[in-house]
């Protein structure tokens, strides 16, 4: 039996469900404009001034779009996957840094990341950061399956590597800009390996700490240290402050003396040059010159004597000639 048309159910059914007056044709034009409302707003994406979007059709790449508005085919023709390339990211080992916007930033076994073993047998509790940042948004997405999860991993293997050739002394005290640049030439080897497209650029190592048994020790030595240090820098301090000083004043009395020698060599000089002229007359005139530099003589040590009394050698009282008053 053939069905009645469709019109006439609807014109059947229409008094009992007290439905509203529309015709067949709106069960295609409604649905069919929702459709293509959808389609038209799924159509276009923004990228942002950092990103790219990596444009793949039916799940194969087409092309990498820049910044800006773009054109896509909706309904799951044209997928656009954002790729931050113009930023740098890092991730976190060890710690977690809360409102992470970087899926990969942080790891739920930040306990297991951080306790490594060092070369010579001992304990530590390492956190770190790695600085990275995306070359290639193509190798990025389609050369590895999880790339984040690969650099974590990558990471976390270098650095144990590294750590597992130090001293637990060289880990908790001087290596650490050592260990920082070793893990990072092995991080970029690795990457280089795979070529994943990632570009590791900076490991940097934050908070280093012995296993909590022997936690309040190494305190109490890295205190000592410090101490240590102080004091050396103070002894420093008051070395450069006292050695200058006692420089300058050696120069100084050297140059005194300098100087006190170069005036006694002139003076000698002058009184040698003074003797031959002395000599000269003395051979002209022998008895004339020996009675001037006698009266010059003491005309220059008289003065200097004070009070003179002067007696003549038969004199047998002395004191009636002297002025009591």
């Amino acid at each position: 039996m053939k069905p009645p048309p469709l019109d006439n159910t609807i014109t059947f059914v229409r008094p009992k469900l007290n439905l509203p007056n529309f015709s067949a044709k709106w069960l295609i034009i409604v649905p069919l404009g929702i459709f293509l409302i959808a389609g038209f707003f799924s159509s276009f994406y923004t990228v942002g001034p950092e990103s790219v979007a990596v444009v793949q059709r039916f799940g194969k790449f087409q092309f990498v779009a820049d910044h800006g508005l773009h054109f896509k085919f909706p309904y799951g023709i044209d997928t656009a996957t954002i790729v931050p390339i113009r930023r740098q990211l890092k991730l976190e080992f060890g710690f977690g840094t809360p409102g992470a916007t970087n899926p990969d930033q942080t790891s739920d076994e930040g306990d297991q990341e951080r306790d490594m073993v060092t070369g010579d047998l001992n304990a530590a509790q390492v956190e770190w950061i790695v600085q990275y940042s995306i070359s290639s948004p193509e190798k990025y997405l389609y050369h590895v399956r999880a790339p984040g999860s690969t650099l974590r991993d990558l990471t976390e293997s270098a650095m144990c590597e590294v750590i597992g050739d130090r001293t637990v002394d060289e880990v908790l005290t001087i290596g650490r800009t050592e260990i920082e640049t070793a893990a990072l030439v092995r991080l970029k080897a690795a990457l280089e390996k795979l070529d994943m497209g990632i570009t590791a650029e900076q490991i940097q190592l934050k908070n280093i700490h012995p296993p909590a048994p022997v936690q309040r020790s190494f305190d109490e030595v890295n205190r000592a240290q410090q101490e240590r240090e102080q004091l050396i820098n103070e002894a420093n301090g008051e070395y450069n402050k006292i050695i200058p000083r006692a420089k300058g004043l050696a120069d100084q009395r050297i140059s005194a003396a300098e100087g006190f020698a170069v005036q006694r060599i002139n003076e000698a000089e002058g009184d040698v040059a003074r003797f031959k002229q002395l000599l000269i007359q003395y051979d002209k005139a022998p008895a004339i010159t020996k009675q001037r530099l006698y009266l010059e003589t003491m005309n220059e040590v008289l003065p200097k004597l004070g009070s003179k009394i002067i007696i003549d050698e038969d004199a047998k009282q002395f004191l009636p000639l002297m002025n009591l008053k």
